[in-house]
């Protein structure tokens, strides 16, 4: 029997100690994703290089949008200044619209200020926040003079202020695992009320394009090693994630090491939890929602 597979028990048996015989599917259609900053931004990582902003609603066509699709929430992001901050502080406004029309509002923040945070944490209802404990990840991929004492300490004053979900990306590192043990210690240690991991996707017209994402072993070992560390609490999957059959044979994988909740699963995900007949709840909007 493979290390995988002993995890994998183990987490499964936490799972069911734990928590019902029951998943969360989450089909985000109600929860509208609204960039700040159109589709630039200062940083070019190499996972992302804007990429990504292209496929969000810009702010200043938000309401529009917003009132055709019905809506009951948004995802508040968009591009990072030089400091690696999205300018949710500078949207203030925006974001007290938004909220005074009930709007909930899921936001990335990046690295905030005390003072940002303060300030954002007054409109928002929860804040994401990419949790990220590696030097060498942190130059690479943002090329950012930060350290992993600065995300430390964001998500603590984040934690202060507001509810925060910490985001692992495993694989951030081009594929490579580096780092993702080291943070679910980290945050075993100073606490968090649900972990959502993603999976890196190599992306064209970015650094990382040729890169691949990392092996679904793993990956496993990761989903199942914060099942066993964090038996309490809810473990998301998030959109973010390669698709095709990695996905299919992820998200079966995510079921099997004790996930709470997964973004748009797969339907060999789906299958798997129907034939050990549990209970599907289904949502229609962002995970942390």
């Amino acid at each position: 029997m493979n290390s995988l597979e002993e995890l994998m028990q183990r987490a499964w048996q936490v799972r069911k100690e734990n928590f019902p015989a029951s998943i969360y599917f989450a089909y985000p259609n109600n929860t509208t994703p609204i960039t700040l900053t159109g589709k630039s931004c200062d940083l070019d990582c190499a996972h992302c290089g804007g990429h990504y902003l292209e496929h969000m609603v810009d702010m200043n066509e938000a309401e529009e949008v917003l009132r055709k699709r019905q809506s009951r929430s948004c995802l508040i992001s968009g591009g990072c200044d030089h400091k690696g901050t999205v300018p949710l502080a500078e949207q203030i406004k925006f974001l007290e619209k938004l909220k005074g029309q009930d709007y909930r509002l899921n936001s990335h923040l990046g690295l905030a200020s005390q003072e940002e945070i303060e300030e954002v944490s007054k409109h928002v209802d929860v804040v994401s926040f990419d949790f990220v404990s590696d030097e060498e990840t942190i130059k690479e991929v943002y090329n950012l003079p930060h350290t992993a004492q600065d995300y430390l300490d964001c998500y603590q004053a984040l934690r202060e202020k507001t509810t925060v979900f910490p985001h692992i990306c495993i694989g951030l590192k081009g594929g490579e695992i580096k780092g993702e043990y080291k943070t679910l210690e980290i945050l075993q240690e100073i606490g968090a009320d649900a972990l959502v991991f993603i999976v890196f996707i190599p992306t064209k017209r970015t650094a990382y394009e040729n890169r691949q994402p990392p092996a679904l072993e793993e990956v496993g070992k990761v989903l199942a090693t914060a099942r066993v560390k964090f038996p309490n609490i809810p473990i998301y999957l998030g959109c973010m994630r390669p698709k095709g059959r990695y996905r299919g044979e992820l998200d079966l994988l995510a079921v099997k090491c004790g996930v709470n909740k997964i973004v748009i699963p797969a339907p060999t995900a789906v299958k798997y939890v129907e034939e050990l007949g549990w209970e599907i709840v289904k949502g229609q909007e962002c995970c942390v929602l």
